[in-house]
This record gives structure tokens, sequence and C-alpha cells, in this order.
């Protein structure tokens, strides 16, 4: 990709000072006389989206923003994005204020979804680039030197004069991005970008995603339920529950702070009798075993599990990203539970 990456900055690309956002709900009971008295006196409660937070994101990173649904993260991008006003508090993207929607902001940013679409269903992509050239004052040369990095990098000229309707699923992401990237934005919120795509599309469109954060230095901003996409992108974690910023920091703190243990995954040559089990040792089938056990605790377990014998395989691996958020989401929904 022969553009140049966008000029690092000591201005952090988002700031959020006690950043916050709640809703008033209205209630109303049903049937007639429930519409009545709501006309009469409406009863409101006020639900807290996203509690009071601090957060800096640097120029050039990427950074997976995670959490259960109905957690927060979609009000927190819409924070950024400028789309919701904040309760209270303060947000600045790329030094601007996102609410006030001015032209310089929204050239800078780019939002994909991965389940909607911003490409004309009926019509080439190139079509919908030349929308997005009009709507984001790009000149002749410029449209050009970009839609042809562009349709390189992203492996387009195959499929950029078909109509969308006519392609895959995972062609359509191709393009998604492409109409994304086209006016260079500084950065991009990705929510859900490989949904539905197969193996083979995801990992093109992960190989794309972090092309573009590397040769442009384009802060991106991944939300995901997609844990492969998570560990192959992001740096950096962020996660939110109930409203809350619970974590910040790398995949390796996570899993040290929730599932701080290895798995000791052993195959034997024979069926084993559950009562042949070392402690602590579940049967995944009649001749795996698998034990977990802290850093103290590894040399010992797996001197337990060689002491079984007629060892065809083991690996000694940490606990798979799934499980940890997993354990995760099931610790917030416990706590959330215990709160009400």
């Amino acid at each position: 990709m022969s553009a140049a990456r966008h000029t690092s900055s000591s201005q952090p690309a988002i700031r959020a000072a006690s950043l916050s956002k709640s809703y008033r709900r209205h209630h109303q009971d049903p049937g007639i006389r429930g519409a009545l008295g709501a006309f009469v006196r409406r009863r409101t409660e006020e639900r807290l989206a996203l509690a009071p937070l601090d957060l800096e994101v640097a120029p050039g990173e990427f950074v997976g923003l995670l959490g259960p649904n109905g957690a927060g993260k979609t009000t927190l991008v819409k924070l950024c994005c400028g789309l919701i006003r904040p309760t209270n508090g303060t947000v600045s993207v790329l030094g601007h204020e996102p609410a006030r929607r001015r032209a310089e902001f929204l050239q800078s940013i780019a939002v994909v979804f991965g389940q909607k679409s911003m490409l004309w269903w009926d019509v080439p992509t190139i079509d919908s680039m030349l929308v997005h050239k009009a709507m984001y004052a790009l000149d002749g040369p410029t449209y050009r030197r970009r839609v042809g990095e562009l349709t390189e990098v992203l492996d387009l000229s195959a499929v950029i004069d078909i109509p969308v309707r006519r392609l895959s699923l995972g062609e359509r992401m191709r393009c998604e991005l492409a109409l994304s990237l086209l006016h260079s934005p500084r950065l991009l919120f990705a929510d859900e970008p490989t949904i539905g795509l197969d193996v083979t599309a995801k990992q093109a469109l992960r190989s794309m995603l972090a092309r573009t954060n590397e040769a442009l230095g384009t802060t991106i901003v991944l939300t995901s339920h997609d844990m492969d996409d998570v560990e192959a992108l992001c740096r950096r974690i962020l996660l939110v529950a109930g409203g809350h910023l619970t974590f910040d920091g790398d995949l390796a703190g996570l899993r040290a702070r929730i599932a701080p243990r290895r798995q000791i995954r052993t195959v034997l040559d024979r069926a084993l009798r559950p009562e042949e089990l070392p402690t602590g040792a579940t049967l995944l089938d009649p001749r795996t075993v698998l034990l977990e056990a802290s850093e103290e605790e590894l040399e010992g377990a797996v001197a337990s599990v060689l002491a079984l014998g007629g060892i065809r395989d083991l690996s000694v691996q940490e606990v798979d990203l799934d499980a940890v958020m997993a354990r995760v989401y099931a610790e917030q929904a416990g706590a959330g539970r215990g709160q009400r």
C-alpha cells in the first residue's frame, strides 16, 4: 500500500473523561386502562447505559471492544461517532467533540457494520464509490489513486464492477471495507466485520484490517463476539459489562485474571476408568483426560497424568479464549443478578 501513514500525534485518538450515558424510559401497563393511565400520568425510570469512565486510545492502536449484548459497547461507539450526546462527562475524538458532527470530524472517521451495508444493492461498488467521492469532496487524482490502492490491497479487480447483489458475503465485506477507507479515515470502527463469513473470507478480512492498521497507521476499534478475530488482531482489550469498563489491558492479562491456569490434555492408548483419574481431572472421552493446573501446580499435575502410562499425546496450553470469555460473561451475569 503506497499511501502515506497518518502522521503520529501526541494527542489521543480517543479521550473520555467521566463519560456516561443514561436513558429515560416510560412504563405503561397493558390494556386500555394502562394507556389511559399513561396519558394522565407517565411513569418513567432512568437506565444507566454507560457508567462514568475514563479512557484513552493512542493513534495507531488496534483495540478490541468486548462485552456481552447490552453491556454498553454500542453506546460507547455511538458516543465516539457523535450519534448520541453524553449525559455527563466529555469525549474527544481526533481532537473533536463528536456530537457537534463537524465536517472535518466526519471526514476523519469511518464505520463498518457486519450486519448493515453502505453499498447500493443494485449497482456496482464503483458507483457507490463515486457517491462517496462527491460526499467527501475528493478531487479526481486523489479518488483515482485511492480506488487503485484499495482495489489492489483488497483484491477487488474482479468484483468492483459487478452489482452488489451478485456478490458473495465475503466479497461484499471486502467492498464495504474499501468504501469505508476511500476517504483515508484516521479512525475506523469495525462492528462485527466478519459475521457470517466462512473461514477463508474471515482470514482474508482480518489480514486486510491488520494491513490497514500497519500500513496506514489507522486507529481501529473492533467490536466482535468472534474471539478468533480478537486474538488475531487486537493488542489491547477493553471489556465493558453492565455499562462499566471492567478491564483494560492485553489478552495475557485478561487470561491471567480470569483463567490463570493451564490445561493439560492427554490422550491414552487405552480406555480409562473414572476411579483412575487424577484429582481434579475429567474425561472428555474414554481415552482423553483434561486437567487444569496453576503454574505452581503444573509440574505435579503433569506427573500425575504421566503416571497413568500409555500416553499417546500430551499438550499443555492456555485456556481457550472462548472459554475465558464465557467465564467473564458468566461472572458479569451473576454480578448483575446480585445487584438487582
